[in-house]
């Protein structure tokens, strides 16, 4: 019966560690590599820890991932789907963010052959 309890006792911490236990991120490694692959002339800024994850996402070194800059968001509404895993499909997403126009009259594309970083993302202040 003490063995009995026990064990039962155990379980129940182990689950409760696996539900409070804090969630991983959710990367996206297949993106970074096409991108990094494509963009040769920013792979070394790309890959810098402050960047890395900022090309796409908010916060200090893109680590707030529910915001995305406007080539996050871009890359995002091309791909189509959550989690696109097929590498075809993400060149194709990216060849199309390229040619999005991200200010004057410079696309991504441009600025990124010029070995400059899409702008991160820009917190929007609240009017007053």
């Amino acid at each position: 019966m003490k063995k009995t309890a026990c064990l039962l006792a155990l379980i129940a911490v182990a689950g409760l560690m696996m539900i409070t236990a804090p969630q991983q991120a959710d990367a996206r490694p297949k993106y970074f590599k096409a991108f990094t692959t494509k963009y040769a002339e920013v792979k070394e800024e790309a890959t810098k820890a402050e960047n890395k994850c900022g090309v796409c996402h908010g916060g200090p070194k893109g680590k707030k991932k529910k915001q995305l800059s406007d080539y996050g968001m871009a890359l995002k509404k091309a791909l189509g789907k959550k989690n696109e895993k097929n590498a075809d499909k993400i060149a194709e997403a990216l060849d199309a963010v390229a040619k999005e126009k991200c200010g004057d009259d410079t696309t991504y594309g441009d600025l990124l052959k010029e070995g400059k970083l899409p702008p991160p993302f820009k917190e929007e202040k609240k009017a007053e």
